[in-house]
């Protein structure tokens, strides 16, 4: 009995191991799948972890590129292999890519496919872009003056920022949208107002002037000058008045003295 079931153990285990090496599969993924902006002449890095059951196998990694003006995949490297461009390195075979001296070229959706020795493909992409400088920043008011929104050209990952009369914008001005870009006023809009874009190449800002803010304190300091020159007028009078109230008792005391016969 044990003779007759034994083939069929056989039979059974090696089924399970050829399921097994079917199931198993390659897989790949970017380590940051968020698009990278990489400034020209930094160094562009992707890179990616490979997931393949068989180490002793060497997968095939092959890199290509689709640019923003291009319909076409182009091949940027190939593992095992060299690179045809002398900026471009492939390091831990084929799962990190490197392009020295980045130009606006080199941007586009960059996809990794890795190919183990059964034939087996896995793929993924990752978005590069150029980071560009700040452009362009203007101010517009709506039609009821109620708001005031920032807007920039074609900056990367702008921030933005407002000052009113060269200070900080705060609580007192109006409430800021999330992104800081437009500017709700709940008090009166007057003076001038400044908002700053500014990224990691540099900062460019715009202003809107309407008209001018009442100054806070200017009645008060206006009642001290004229007050002060109240008391300056009042000082000035009496010190007339008893100058020339002096002077008639001097004259007074003069005519005494020649009051007799000559």
């Amino acid at each position: 009995m044990e003779l007759k079931t034994q083939p069929v153990l056989w039979a059974f285990f090696l089924m399970l191991s050829l399921w097994s090496q079917v199931c198993r599969s390659v897989s790949v993924h970017f380590l940051d799948p968020k698009p990278l902006y990489v400034v020209q002449g930094q160094i562009l890095a992707l890179h990616t972890e490979i997931g393949i059951t068989t180490k002793e196998a060497v997968p095939t990694v092959v890199w290509e590129r689709v640019s923003p003006d291009a319909k076409h995949p182009v091949k940027v490297a190939e593992y095992p292999g060299q690179a045809p461009d002398k900026r471009i390195f492939i390091e831990e075979q084929g799962a990190v890519l490197k392009i020295t001296n980045f130009v606006h070229a080199d941007s586009g959706v960059y996809t990794i496919n890795v190919t183990d020795h059964l034939g087996r493909v896995a793929s993924a992409q990752h978005i590069v872009e150029e980071y560009m400088a700040v452009h362009h920043v203007s101010v517009m008011v709506n039609v009821s003056h109620t708001s005031l929104h920032c807007k920039e050209a074609w900056g990367t990952q702008p921030v933005f920022s407002w000052m009113h009369e060269q200070a900080k914008v705060d609580g007192s001005h109006g409430r800021l949208s999330p992104d800081n870009s437009t500017l709700f006023v709940t008090a009166r809009l007057c003076g001038l107002f400044t908002c700053v874009v500014s990224n990691r190449l540099g900062h460019s800002s715009a202003t809107y002037t309407s008209e001018p803010c009442e100054r806070k304190g200017n009645g008060g300091t206006v009642a001290v000058v004229c007050l002060f020159l109240l008391l300056i007028g009042a000082g000035a009078l009496l010190f007339l008045l008893w100058r020339r109230r002096r002077q008639h008792r001097s004259r007074g005391e003069r005519l005494r003295e020649y009051d007799g016969p000559l």
